[in-house]
């Protein structure tokens, strides 16, 4: 793959340094401030998803925020991402998800119309609905939050916590998209298709827990793709070293992208997964057959590292076993 001269250890100091990545250090403190065990509860924190039991089903509690940032460069972005990445934490967990709610907090009715143009338009593209939450008409800032309920069968839930040593990482991508215009770290691969493709590529996921295909998943969210297999080692207490030249990658120089660049978007629909080798290839058809490029581009291990390799370099990203991505550790052990 040409990276155009940039090293390895580049690329890991790039994702390292990455505010999509550092702004999720602050994890680790509320987890452990937060924390209590609660009977029915079988997931929690470090999931994309709560994991509820419901008799022979389980609920999926889940909430995400967007980034003021994007909230100031595109208001319409930022309501349709709430929509997008809520339902995507459900879809990463083997769900199917049911309804939202917002908090929305407003100090200006241009920006509320296009942030609320954003989320009408995602929730129909996606057939799931927005059904209540709380308006706060007059604070002097703008913010959207969004909560999601999904359901699983409770034996076809795909987790964070569970991979592997021994399994292949799989990445899947939609590349059949753009940049975004309004920020060069968001791949748009969503707004420009039929509600039938993107609803299809979010099943794909439900059915691989229900067939029990992969060991643990997470969708790609603002720390990239690297990134967030970091997220999934770190609560799965393993390491992983994966090849930059597997990665899926759309034209860069067509799209006056940088592969540095790459591995730090959020990628519109994009999910990371381990699996056992024997399913890779079934895997990777299933998401062929709904437009998306998924490829085997490494393997988990028991070094709580994960490192990035091309050619005959390799170099570590982040110490899993010390700080990770979420800082998460306590006493050397994840927290879940």
């Amino acid at each position: 793959m040409e990276l155009n001269g940039v090293s390895t250890a580049e690329i890991a100091l790039s994702v390292r340094e990455y505010e999509g990545v550092r702004r999720k250090q602050a994890i680790g403190e509320m987890v452990r401030a937060l924390r209590i065990d609660s009977p029915g509860i079988l997931a929690s924190f470090g999931e994309d998803a709560a994991v509820i039991e419901h008799g022979d089903e389980v609920l999926l509690l889940a909430a995400d925020g967007i980034w003021s940032r994007l909230m100031e460069a595109d208001p319409y972005w930022a309501g349709y991402c709430a929509v997008l990445v809520n339902i995507h934490d459900i879809a990463a967990m083997g769900g199917h998800p049911l309804a939202m709610v917002d908090v929305f907090s407003i100090s200006d009715t241009t920006i509320q119309n296009k942030v609320i143009a954003g989320m009408h338009d995602a929730s129909l593209q996606f057939g799931v609905p927005i059904v209540g939450g709380h308006l706060h008409p007059d604070t002097p800032y703008s913010v959207i939050d969004v909560a999601i309920l999904g359901i699983a069968q409770k034996d076809a839930v795909i987790y964070s916590h569970t991979a592997r040593t021994g399994d292949s990482v799989i990445v899947a991508v939609d590349l059949d998209g753009r940049v975004h215009p309004s920020c060069s770290l968001n791949w748009d691969s969503v707004t420009m298709k039929s509600p039938g493709l993107v609803r299809a590529q979010v099943r794909v996921m439900e059915g691989l827990a229900r067939d029990h295909l992969v060991t643990a998943g997470k969708d790609i969210s603002n720390p990239g793709v690297i990134g967030t297999l970091g997220m999934l080692l770190e609560v799965s207490g393993r390491g992983a070293t994966i090849a930059l030249e597997r990665l899926p990658t759309p034209d860069l120089r067509r799209h006056g992208m940088t592969f540095e660049q790459w591995v730090r978007v959020y990628p519109g629909m994009g999910f990371v997964l381990t699996a056992p080798r024997g399913s890779v290839s079934e895997i990777c058809r299933r998401f062929s057959e709904v437009g998306m490029t998924a490829a085997e581009v490494g393997a988990v291990t028991d070094e709580r590292t994960l490192s990035i390799s091309l050619d005959n370099e390799k170099t570590p990203v982040f110490s899993l076993d010390r700080t990770g991505v979420m800082r998460l550790f306590s006493g050397g052990e994840p927290c879940r």
